[in-house]
């Protein structure tokens, strides 16, 4: 499959001698895509057309822009099963976890396609007399979106959705990782009719593409979902041309087992959390912090269920947990298990690579993590849980805070007073009660504080307000020509 760029609705195979070769992460024989990449040149041009495009774009109404994406959803919901398989030969998750994926963004495709008609203001009491005051909302004009690997559909759904609804025009960076995924999304966009130059994609590496999008003063807004290290960048580069800014970055997520929680539900979540999507998620369960009087049997447990993880091929339903995503994350991950053994915490299960013709990791656990080590402290995204007693409620918010992230958290617990002071007192912006750190739903907030978000949340009402401006109205209709206010 040969990768191709999409600038003022054609489809260019760049000129760069620079070529991509993608491999199935789970079957090193497998070249999966191949294709010349995008540059410094391309971008520019993308943002040319986006540009010369806004003005027309804008004009169309915001209920008639919606029904492009809700146009989007039902193509989409006719290629689940195409996109599901492609996602899974391109990025390594199980076909299952790809299928919820899909499904995952068709709800935000369908949430967004109805937002034309909520793209509200609000009507305001003047001080003055006979005046009438107003807000609304307005686009920002040409905005970039720099997605990650690790969900190459549902994530440029609810970036590029509102962008779009919004009124905007977009220039769109995938991961180089798994750009044939985000292929089919603006395949789907191009059949649904969206006007050329609308909707761009460049396929390219963030130092040429990506440094590009943020540099360039014709962009207004930049939303971003990656590394801490590049999103830092991203942060200060925006600065400098005064674009508004979302980044989501990194997360070392806690779920809390205190004294009164249910073991079998919260086995059940922490493997989930930990393992599930070979823990290649910012809202995975990297930490579980677990109130001494039921450590015991909460391990014994545990290890029963995490060995029921068996890597393999995403395609093999036999397979319970997939690859890490190329050789670069698979050697990381591994050097964080070595760490780990260094420092001298406890690996009670793994600790290695697995058999197979892939970058597979065993699932692994480490117990008696101190709060000091690399491990506790450092993202790892893969399938690596760190295990951690405490005593008191008071000790293990402190453990969970401990952290320079703040995303996500859980907590098993009966006693309603121990939920409201988590739900008061945990450094985290979405907080999980009996249930796993993982999830999002497209008509609520996500993202995280602290070194994990930057700006505005995304998804829900807040990702689409992001992509607007507020403009503020004074209707004055008292026949003078004054304020009795000085402002």
């Amino acid at each position: 499959m040969e990768i191709k760029s999409y600038i003022n609705g054609r489809w260019i195979r760049p000129s760069s001698q620079r070529m991509v070769r993608n491999i199935n992460p789970s079957d090193l024989t497998d070249l999966v895509t191949e294709f010349p990449s995008a540059g410094e040149k391309e971008a520019r041009e993308a943002i040319e057309v986006a540009r010369a495009t806004f003005m027309s774009w804008r004009e169309v109404p915001a209920p008639e822009r919606g029904r492009y994406v809700l146009r989007v959803m039902e193509l989409a919901k006719a290629r689940k099963d195409e996109i599901a398989r492609t996602m899974t030969r391109e990025e390594g998750k199980l076909l299952r976890e790809s299928a919820g994926e899909v499904q995952k963004g068709i709800n935000i495709l369908e949430y967004y396609g109805g937002s034309g008609f909520r793209l509200n203001g609000q009507t305001i009491p003047s001080e003055i007399a006979e005046c009438f005051t107003c807000t609304v909302r307005r686009p920002l004009g040409v905005v970039g979106i720099i997605t990650p690997w690790n969900f190459p559909w549902a994530i440029p759904c609810w970036k590029i959705a509102p962008a779009l609804v919004a009124g905007n025009t977009v220039v769109f960076k995938p991961a180089e990782l798994t750009p044939w995924t985000a292929s089919i999304l603006v395949e789907l966009f191009e059949e649904a009719g969206l006007p050329p130059g609308v909707l761009n994609m460049v396929v390219g590496p963030g130092s040429a593409v990506g440094e590009a999008i943020i540099q360039h003063p014709q962009i207004h807004a930049v939303s971003f979902t990656g590394s801490n290290e590049v999103g830092r960048r991203v942060i200060v580069e925006a600065a400098r041309t005064h674009k508004k800014v979302t980044c989501e970055m990194g997360g070392k997520n806690a779920l809390i087992l205190m004294e009164d929680g249910d073991i079998a539900s919260s086995v059940d979540a922490t493997a989930d959390g930990a393992f599930g999507s070979t823990g290649q998620r910012c809202t995975a369960t990297s930490r579980v912090l677990v109130h001494a009087s039921r450590a015991a049997e909460f391990m014994e447990r545990l290890l029963a269920k995490a060995k029921t993880y068996v890597p393999g091929n995403g395609m093999d339903p036999n397979a319970t947990m997939g690859p890490c995503v190329d050789k670069k994350q698979f050697e990381t991950v591994l050097s964080y298990i070595e760490a780990g053994k260094k420092e001298g915490a406890r690996c009670i299960l793994g600790g290695m690579r697995a058999p197979g013709n892939g970058y597979f990791v065993n699932p692994t656990i480490f117990d008696k993590v101190r709060p000091e080590m690399i491990i506790f402290q450092e993202e790892i995204f893969g399938p690596v849980l760190c295990v951690t007693e405490f005593n008191t409620f008071e000790e293990a918010v402190a453990l969970a805070n401990n952290v320079r992230y703040g995303f996500t958290g859980s907590i098993f617990t009966r006693d309603m007073g121990t939920i409201m002071r988590f739900i008061e007192h945990a450094e985290i912006r979405m907080v999980h009660i009996n249930e796993p750190t993982i999830g999002g739903e497209a008509q609520l907030p996500f993202g995280g504080c602290k070194s994990t978000g930057y700006g505005d949340r995304e998804m829900a009402e807040e990702g689409l307000n992001f992509f607007t401006q507020t403009k503020t109205i004074f209707i004055n209709y008292s026949g003078k020509g004054e304020r009795a206010i000085i402002r």
